[in-house]
């Protein structure tokens, strides 16, 4: 199973960070161990003091494809999830810096919470669905899938350009405006649609 994450693909989070708008998607991997799953607690680890909460829509890849035309993109998923793609923001800033790879600042360990996968087909269209994060009951992330610079199935035609894309592979989708550190202690709750999907603690 492969992990992919797409880096700033909401414009209002692209200027949150100051970064030039991209010219086609900005692709990055996660591990399988960075997966937490059951809303399982997400203990914070010791080589950071900043990590941010970035909320997403994840795509799970139903079957093999590669070099998939664009027409045919929407065949290759039937079910989505909400996803909080963690990121080790200093460590990030540190290794970009230096004109380093940052996949220590997005691949760690349980870097990755996911909800369960609800059918595409609850959803009247996939690039019209409104998510959010709530911390400690206070709304911090609301998207809509109708907000990015890139469709779900035009990422999919332009990662199965480089990797063959297997059933059960993963694509967090990009996150909204919003993203700020979390700290221990702190309680994230995740909303799909308007159902809450992602309910865990920050130890």
């Amino acid at each position: 199973m492969k992990i992919f994450g797409i880096g700033h693909n909401y414009k209002k989070h692209i200027q949150e960070l100051g970064s030039a708008m991209p010219e086609n998607p900005v692709v990055f991997t996660k591990h399988d161990t960075s997966l937490l799953k059951n809303n399982d607690a997400f203990y914070h680890p010791s080589f950071t003091s900043n990590i941010h909460h970035e909320i997403e829509v994840v795509v799970k890849i139903g079957k093999v494809g590669k070099n998939i035309a664009l027409e045919f993109a929407h065949l290759y998923y039937s079910e989505i999830a909400l996803g909080v793609d963690f990121t080790a923001r200093d460590l990030q800033n540190e290794l970009k810096d230096k004109g380093l790879p940052w996949d220590l600042a997005k691949g760690f360990d349980a870097s990755a919470p996911i909800s369960s996968f609800i059918p595409l087909a609850t959803f009247e269209d996939i690039q019209s669905i409104d998510f959010r994060l709530d911390i400690n009951g206070e709304t911090r992330q609301i998207g809509n899938t109708s907000d990015m610079i890139f469709t779900v199935n035009e990422i999919i035609v332009y990662l199965s350009k480089f990797f063959t894309l297997k059933t059960g592979d993963l694509i967090f989708t990009g996150t909204p405006q919003g993203v700020s550190k979390i700290n221990i202690g702190d309680t994230l709750t995740g909303f799909l649609g308007n159902k809450q999907v992602l309910d865990f603690h920050i130890k």
